[in-house]
């Protein structure tokens, strides 16, 4: 049997975290939709929110105020690495996906190379004999697809973050900070109006919509400017991502 005081603490720690949990339940929900408009369809919402769940009471069991930061920004951080770390454990994207993703940015790289512009989709298309159809659905599968996280980036500054979490091995850090700061440079290669949409739907938190908005473009070419980026970038991290 537990010594009062030991019971005690025991209860009012039970009591803390399910404080911390119904507070924060709606920030865990924001952040998990967020992820979730970017993945497929396979993907649970559930299996998000449980995995932010459990980053929600790791971030309520070691904070501290020298972090610098509010619980709220904090435990905002530890609940996307850990909603991260479930989307890297499971890969629900079909390996056909990867394979005409890779396709289309290889035709979209020799177009480019050969006329020195961006490669226009009819070129694309017409170099690969494919329908508007096919094509756009490509960029659709690229725009969802888990290619990689790009939540580990600064998408205004093109700086890599630091990972929200300590518990990788010295050596998976240095690989994770060689990634991360190959993408950051991938980004800044990217035109400006690109660059502004990457910052708006991930940082900003925008959706397609919003983003069509700002742009005076449709929700569906959003969607379209999303795939090629994303094309673009897997392209430029394919000794990464192989």
């Amino acid at each position: 049997m537990k010594p009062r005081a030991a019971a005690y603490t025991e209860v009012q720690k039970q009591s803390s975290e399910h404080d911390v949990l119904v507070e924060h339940a709606p920030l865990v929900k924001r952040i998990a939709h967020h992820l979730l408009a970017r993945l497929p369809d396979t993907v649970q919402l559930e299996d998000l929110i449980q995995a932010g769940t459990i980053g929600l009471l790791e971030a309520a069991r070691q904070y501290d105020t020298a972090h610098g930061a509010s619980f709220t920004t904090y435990a905002g951080i530890r609940i996307r690495g850990a909603m991260l770390d479930e989307i890297r454990r499971l890969d629900w994207t079909p390996r056909s996906v990867h394979r005409r993703a890779r396709e289309v940015a290889q035709a979209s790289r020799e177009i480019e190379h050969r006329t020195g512009r961006e490669a226009r989709d009819n070129e694309i298309m017409d170099a690969l004999d494919m329908s508007a159809d096919e094509y756009h659905q490509v960029l659709n599968d690229a725009s969802t697809a888990r290619l990689f996280s790009l939540d580990e980036v600064s998408l205004t500054t093109g700086e890599a973050r630091e990972p929200a979490s300590d518990d990788a091995g010295p050596v998976s850090r240095l690989e994770d900070a060689g990634f991360r700061q190959a993408l950051a440079a991938a980004i800044r290669t990217l035109p400006e109006r690109e660059q502004l949409v990457m910052s708006l739907y991930y940082e900003q938190e925008l959706n397609l919509r919003e983003i069509g908005e700002v742009l005076g473009v449709t929700e569906s070419r959003v969607s379209q400017i999303h795939g090629r980026i994303m094309l673009k970038l897997r392209d430029h991290l394919a000794d990464w991502t192989q």
